[in-house]
Order: structure tokens, then sequence, then C-alpha cells
């Protein structure tokens, strides 16, 4: 039975509990503990939706209640340990990050914002009277021969740009509104076209009263052309996520021998390898070379990985390992 790993806590002392009625536990190392759950081992990138839902969802239902009593940094979703001893090198790996993280987190929570429009209709409408676009459609009404497909799709375009624009500056508003009262902020992703912002914000807990009363002073200034959905106080998710990454030594050995060197020689002596390698087969200079594509591809792909073993080894030099033959690295999600 491996051991599923949800987060890592600043303190030793606490009692294991129960979430539907499966028992989560904690792994003491030095003054951290990790919390965890027996569990069999399982590739979350390829479970169906309703599972990885599901995983997704008590995932994120321990951390948040540990967090009621604690300062957690999240484990990212589907982290396993295969027993308690490595658990105990993967605290040792992350206790120097994982100090910093706790200092700027302390007392601190994630508030995700997401802005989307109220009447996304009346927004198309609005951008159809921009001045130039009404310009355009008019020119092409007098045309004698007719709307072209380049036609339709140059109005398709100029209106998308300018919905986009609507967006943006709707979302900057909103963060120089609300940055001042935060200790960081994050912009993520709009996933449609209704959407105008995904903003997480990282806040001090005696200050979320201050975000909330914002909020509703920005709904009151847009006149209700927006609508605010406000989630937290949630753990620093967007901000501070540990993963851990597991190099295989025939990785190793292929990422070597990918920019010809013949052992872990030092971060420098890599970047030098990596430039004269990325040089020689950069697509820029092979046109009529079309595997060099992949080749560059490759390149890029050793360099990351001789540099992420030399993270590791760095790791390996100041922490306890469970198990020597295995090179492994804990660091900050990107």
């Amino acid at each position: 039975m491996a051991k599923y790993i949800y987060g890592i806590i600043n303190t030793n002392g606490n009692q294991n509990f129960c979430l539907d009625s499966e028992e989560i536990n904690f792994i003491a190392y030095q003054d951290m503990a990790a919390v965890v759950s027996d569990s069999e081992l399982s590739d979350f990138s390829s479970l169906s939706n309703e599972k990885l839902a599901r995983g997704l969802l008590k995932h994120q239902q321990v951390i948040e209640k540990v967090m009621n009593d604690n300062t957690i940094i999240p484990m990212r979703l589907g982290t396993y340990a295969s027993n308690e001893e490595e658990v105990r090198s993967i605290l040792s790996k992350s206790q120097a990050t994982a100090q910093k993280v706790f200092e700027l987190i302390n007392n601190k929570i994630e508030i995700d914002l997401v802005a989307t429009w109220s009447d996304f209709s009346s927004i198309i409408k609005d951008v159809v009277e921009d001045k130039e676009i009404k310009e355009f459609k008019a020119c092409l009404l007098s045309k004698t021969n007719g709307v072209t497909v380049d036609d339709q799709a140059k109005i398709g375009y100029m209106i998308r740009n300018a919905l986009i624009k609507k967006r943006d500056e709707a979302s900057l508003q909103i963060q120089a509104k609300l940055k001042g009262s935060c200790a960081d902020f994050k912009v993520h992703e709009t996933m449609d076209d209704k959407m105008v912002c995904n903003i997480a914000f990282l806040v001090d807990k005696n200050r979320q009263g201050e975000i909330e009363h914002k909020i509703d002073e920005l709904n009151i200034s847009f006149n209700e052309k927006l609508n605010f959905r406000c989630v937290g106080p949630l753990p620093a998710y967007s901000f501070y996520t540990l993963e851990i990454k597991k190099l295989r030594i025939e990785e190793i050995e292929r990422a070597l021998e990918r920019l010809a060197l013949k052992d872990i020689c030092g971060r420098d002596a890599i970047k030098e390898a990596y430039l004269q390698s990325a040089l020689l087969f950069h697509p820029d200079r092979n046109p009529n070379k079309p595997e060099a594509i992949k080749e560059f591809e490759e390149i890029n792909k050793a360099f990351k990985i001789l540099n992420e073993c030399c993270e590791a080894y760095e790791q390996e030099a100041n922490s306890y390992s469970s198990n020597n033959n295995e090179i492994m690295l804990v660091k900050l999600r990107n």
C-alpha cells in the first residue's frame, strides 16, 4: 500500500483524523509533517473525468480541513510515495524550500475571483457599435460585388479583438482595485469569451473582509454588467504547490549522450554543452533538415533533465535519502 500525499504542514504534533471513513495520517520529520493516507497507486493522468473529479474533491477537502489549524503547502494532485520511509525522504528534501514558503504564506489565504459578463449578447451589441467596425460594415454594404469570405473573416476578427480589448480593460480595472489589499496575485487564463478574468489573490487573513468589500464596490461600479464569483478561503494553491520529480537513470544517461557529456559536471558545463548543441541543431540553421526540429526539442529536454538532476543532487547533499539508487527532486510547481 502506497502513501498518497496531500501536503506538508509546519508542525509535527497533529492528531490523525477520518474523512468519509478514511483515516488521514501525519508523518513527521523534524519540525514538519506530511499529510497522507494509505492508497493504491493510481496514474491520475489516465483516470476518467469522473474519477479525476472525485480524486480532486477529496484532495481539496483534506487540505482545506487541515488548513483550519495549520499552515499547509499543498502537494500536486496525484502525488504518491511508495512507503513511510520515502515520505520522510521527501520531507527532508523539501525542508529548505518549505521553510521559505511557510514564511511567505503564514497567516495568509488564497481567494479566487472569477468575473463573467452578465449579459454577453448586450456586450457584443456594444462592440458592434464601435466606430471602426461600423465604418467597415458600411463599406462592405456599399460594395457592388458583394461581401467576400475574406471580408466576413476580417469583420469577425475585428469584433473578436474589440471583445478582447473590452475584457482586458475590465480585468485591469479589477486588478487595480484589489491588488492593494493583497500580498500577491496571479492572473489565470480565461476559459471562454464570456469570462472576463480568473484571478487568484494571496491575502492576509485579517484582510479578507476588505477584499470582499472591494468586490462589492466593483459590482456597483460596473453597474452589474459583471457577475462576480468569489471562492475562499483556500490554501495557496495558485502560488505555492510542491511536486515530486523522479529522474530515471536511463533518462539521465540519454540526456548526457544528447549533449555529448560524460557525467553530471555542474550547471555551467551543462549550459555550455547545451548552447553548443542548440547552435548546431537549431532549425533556423537547418532549413533543409526536417528532423532538426525534433533534434532541437530533444536537446532542450536533455538540458532540462540535467539541470533538474543537478538540483536533485544539491538536495541529496543536504538531506536524508530513503533510496540511494533513486534520484528524486522536490520542487515548487511552475
